[in-house]
């Protein structure tokens, strides 16, 4: 009878699984009531059509970059151009999920799993304001 040894077990990967997933989507606590608490004046100038879409997780085009902060949250990265209608301002969100990777192990079938990343949003701010954005989906794998 052999004993197996808890690196081996199945619990293992689903633990690393894990751990990976809950750094992928960060351990804040940053949500749409803490974003409107930190900028609540600006949030206090928004008019009613731009709570709204804020309260829902929505943006638009010609929303302040306060607006999509409290919709969205911070973004991963921010760019800097300019182009002929103005300074632009380039707000990136990161994705993430697991892919899966089977190989084979010891003469059976062995499972293992990798964090991926990829774009999930852009936008594109013109003098402060959106002027356009867009979501990206999930790449297949």
């Amino acid at each position: 009878m052999r004993l197996m040894l808890f690196a081996e077990s199945k619990a293992v990967p689903c633990l690393f699984a894990f751990l990976a997933a809950l750094l992928l989507t960060g351990c804040s606590s940053s949500t749409i009531q803490s974003r409107k608490k930190e900028r609540a004046t600006a949030y206090a100038g928004f008019s009613a059509d731009t709570k709204t879409m804020v309260e829902q997780g929505q943006i638009k085009v010609g929303m302040p970059m306060d607006a999509v902060y409290i919709s969205w949250g911070q973004p991963a990265e921010v760019l800097q151009s300019e182009n002929a209608a103005g300074k632009a301002t380039t707000w990136i969100y990161y994705g993430g999920y697991m892919e899966e990777t089977r190989y084979w192990a010891r003469r059976r079938m062995e499972t293992d799993y990798q964090p991926r990343t990829y774009v999930r949003a852009e936008v594109i701010f013109i003098n402060g304001l959106v002027h356009e954005w867009r979501t990206l989906p999930q790449p297949a794998y």
